[in-house]
C-alpha cells in the first residue's frame, strides 16, 4: 500500500479540499487552532473543491484550500514546501483580498467576518520562535489586540520531531501524518484511531487514483526536487561569491591600512622641520592626525 505525499500541493488539495473532506478539514483546523468545545469548528463548507483537471500541467502554481465555518469565518489553508521569494507577502495579500471580497456593492462593513490564513511549511520560517504553531494578529504597540478580523497562522513541520510512540495530541498526529504519510506503507493504528485521519489515509491511498493523477503527482514531486536543488545551488553560489567578495574587500582594506601607516611614518619624520598644516598637505593626511602625533 502506498499513500500520496500530503506535502505536495496536489495531494494536499485532494486530501483536505475534496467534496468529501469536510470531517478531515474540521479536525485539522481544530487541531492547529487549538479549538475545543464549545468554540470548536463544527462544520465547514469547502469553497472551490478539488477537481483533478485543474491540476493537470501545473508547473509553477500553488493550490490552497478555502473553507467557511458555521459562524461565517473564512479559512485559507495552504501547504508551502519551497521557501520562494515573496511567498509571505502573497499569504498576506490573499488574506486581505479574501477579507475585502466579502462585501457586495452597497453592503455594510458590519457584515465582514474573520479571515484566518493557515500556512503549513516544510521549512523553518521563524528561527527565534521555538513553537510549532505561531499566530499573528493586528496589535497595538503595547501588545493589545486591535481586531480579530485577520489572523495569520504558521505551522513549521521541521520543528516537529516526535516518533509514532510519542504522539499524544491530535495536533501531533496530524503533523506526523503530514510529514510521513508519503513514506508509509500501512496506516499506523495510533493515527487511524482518529476517524478523520483514517479518512485522510483512505483518500491518500494511491490505489484509488487514476494513472493520469498518479502521473501528475509524480511530475509535481520531480518539480519540487528540481526547485529545491536550484535553491540549494543558488545559496551555495551566493555564499561562495560572498566569500570571494569579502576576501577582495579584506585585501583592499589591508592595502589601504598599509598606505596609511606609511604616510604616518613620513609625517612623524617631518615633525621637527615643518608645521602641522604643511605636513598634512605634503603627506596627504588630516591635520588632526599630525597634531595627534605630537602628543605621542
Amino acid at each position: 500500500m502506498q499513500f500520496l505525499n500530503p506535502k505536495t500541493d496536489f495531494a494536499f488539495k485532494r486530501i483536505f479540499g475534496s467534496a468529501e473532506s469536510g470531517d478531515i478539514l474540521i479536525s485539522l483546523l481544530n487541531a492547529i487552532l487549538g479549538l475545543s468545545a464549545p468554540y470548536c469548528i463544527a462544520e465547514v463548507s469547502i469553497l472551490d473543491p478539488y477537481l483533478a483537471p485543474e491540476i493537470k500541467g501545473m508547473k509553477d502554481t500553488y493550490l490552497d484550500v478555502r473553507a467557511k465555518d458555521q459562524r461565517g469565518k473564512e479559512y485559507i489553508i495552504e501547504m508551502q514546501v519551497l521557501n520562494v521569494e515573496g511567498f509571505e507577502k502573497r499569504i498576506l495579500y490573499n488574506a486581505c483580498k479574501t477579507y475585502s471580497r466579502q462585501l457586495g456593492v452597497g453592503e455594510g462593513y458590519e457584515l465582514l467576518t474573520d479571515v484566518i490564513a493557515i500556512t503549513i511549511t516544510d521549512f523553518v520560517m521563524f528561527d527565534n520562535l521555538p513553537e510549532l504553531v505561531n499566530g499573528f494578529k493586528l496589535r497595538a504597540k503595547e501588545g493589545e489586540i486591535y481586531r480579530d478580523d485577520l489572523e495569520l497562522v504558521f505551522v513549521e513541520l521541521p520543528k516537529f520531531n516526535k516518533s509514532e510512540q510519542e504522539l499524544s495530541t491530535i495536533l501531533d498526529k496530524w503533523c506526523f501524518f503530514l510529514k510521513n504519510a508519503g513514506s508509509l506503507h500501512i496506516a499506523p493504528k495510533t493515527l487511524t484511531v482518529e476517524r478523520p485521519i483514517e479518512h485522510a489515509f483512505q483518500i491518500a491511498n494511491k490505489v484509488g487514483m487514476s494513472p493520469e493523477e498518479l502521473d501528475d503527482q509524480e511530475r509535481r514531486l520531480f518539480f519540487i526536487q528540481d526547485q529545491r536543488g536550484a535553491l540549494t545551488k543558488a545559496k551555495k553560489q551566493g555564499l561562495q561569491e560572498g566569500r570571494e567578495e569579502g576576501l577582495q574587500e579584506g585585501i583592499e582594506q589591508g592595502i589601504e591600512q598599509g598606505r596609511l601607516a606609511e604616510k604616518i611614518n613620513i609625517a612623524r619624520s617631518l615633525l621637527d622641520v615643518l608645521d602641522d598644516a604643511t605636513i598634512a598637505l605634503k603627506v596627504g593626511v588630516a591635520v588632526e592626525e599630525v597634531r595627534a602625533l605630537r602628543t605621542i
